[in-house]
């Protein structure tokens, strides 16, 4: 059984403690879209392996590499965007929140191009989750 941290949000989203809009699962990792979405579809992908971070503990890049890749191509696939950003933060100053490891996808779309535009959070993109989370799953 994996490590879990009881006070650990993600880890009782992997616990199935508390819901999520869960898009894919593996044995290392599973994906949910985010509540707080920056962009429609934004997605994480987070090791069923407790780890405060990609460089803390064994649950590294390497170990969910395959659930980043086939989420990443499903969000492709399905919505269609333009473009997309992936990334980690390790770190409460590198922006961090919650600490246990996870690599966010973020589909980009054409009438928001460019890094300055990432960041500036989509207000509808919360709005649809449901519809997103249908559009992943069917």
């Amino acid at each position: 059984m994996a490590t879990q941290d009881p006070d650990c949000l993600f880890c009782k989203i992997i616990a199935g403690e508390i819901p999520s809009r869960q898009v894919y699962a593996d044995d290392a990792a599973i994906a949910f879209l985010d509540i707080n979405p920056f962009h429609r579809g934004h997605t994480l992908v987070v090791p069923r392996e407790h780890a405060p971070d990609l460089l803390a503990g064994d649950a590294g890049l390497g170990e969910i590499a395959p659930a980043v890749d086939a989420t990443a191509r499903l969000l492709r696939d399905r919505l269609q965007p333009a473009g997309m950003n992936i990334f980690s933060s390790a770190g409460p100053v590198a922006g961090q929140e919650i600490f246990h490891t996870h690599v966010h996808l973020i589909p980009r779309y054409a009438e928001r191009p460019g890094l300055r535009g990432l960041f500036d959070r989509d207000l509808a993109a919360g709005d649809d989750l449901d519809i997103v989370h249908a559009e992943l799953t069917a």
